[in-house]
């Protein structure tokens, strides 16, 4: 006989120090970089809610340890026991929406997405013109790993290096190739909740003007009349 879930939930509690961290009803912005993730997390900043940002990340090297599979050291950490929300790295990063899904069985999940044209545009003039962030891990995302074998090759200190901004890659002429990538993503994404638990998911496109109403009450938020929030204006 199966024993319930909630049986199990108890025994791995009383069994794993800090384990009641996978019960907290945690909300991960999936979205991916130029897509809204900031206007998010200032979204939620203004409710009240404790929330990562870019800068949580980058201090505790959480987009590192998922580049190195190292996901428990990221769920008990310190910090991340501090928030109740997450956006921008590495929460989006490829296929990390589900390990989040089945490890946090509480958590919701936010996915903006928006036209691939204007979200490439956008890619190219965050960095004017070079690869987003550290090089390393941006050819992991974007699947550019063999350019940067090839960087590492004639630059071997590349390998050792603390990850850093660097910029490393041109985005010229790979329009076709991200705006793919990007499209494919977001449609597995959502083929995953619609197969999974769409209670648990909220999506909309971040040219819906209602985006932020729907969301506060996806959330059950009360939000004022005429509420909106846009932040990075300048690199959109």
């Amino acid at each position: 006989m199966l024993r319930s879930n909630s049986w199990l939930n108890k025994w791995f509690n009383s069994k794993f120090k800090g384990a009641e961290i996978f019960q907290k009803d945690l909300i991960f912005c999936i979205s991916i970089q130029r897509t809204g993730t900031t206007s998010i997390g200032d979204f939620f900043q203004n409710f009240g809610y404790k929330v990562a940002r870019w800068n949580d990340s980058w201090k505790n090297q959480w987009s590192e340890l998922w580049y190195q599979g190292d996901f428990e050291s990221i769920f008990f950490s310190e910090e991340f026991k501090k928030y109740q929300v997450f956006e921008d790295d590495p929460w989006w990063l490829p296929e990390f929406y589900k390990v989040l899904f089945h490890r946090f069985p509480n958590s919701k999940f936010i996915l903006f997405t928006r036209d691939s044209d204007t979200w490439f545009k956008s890619m190219v003039s965050h960095s004017k013109g070079r690869s987003l962030g550290n090089t390393k891990l941006h050819s992991k995302i974007y699947r550019r790993e063999e350019e940067f074998i090839k960087l590492i090759k004639s630059n071997p200190s590349l390998t050792n290096s603390k990850p850093e901004i660097d910029n490393l890659l041109g985005l010229q002429g790979k329009e076709d190739h991200y705006k793919r990538l990007y499209e494919i993503r977001n449609f597995e994404v959502i083929s995953f909740f619609h197969h999974q638990n769409m209670d648990r998911f909220f999506h909309a496109k971040l040219e819906d003007s209602d985006k932020w109403v729907r969301l506060a009450k996806f959330l059950d938020i009360e939000i004022p009349k005429n509420y909106s929030v846009h932040s990075n204006k300048s690199n959109d």
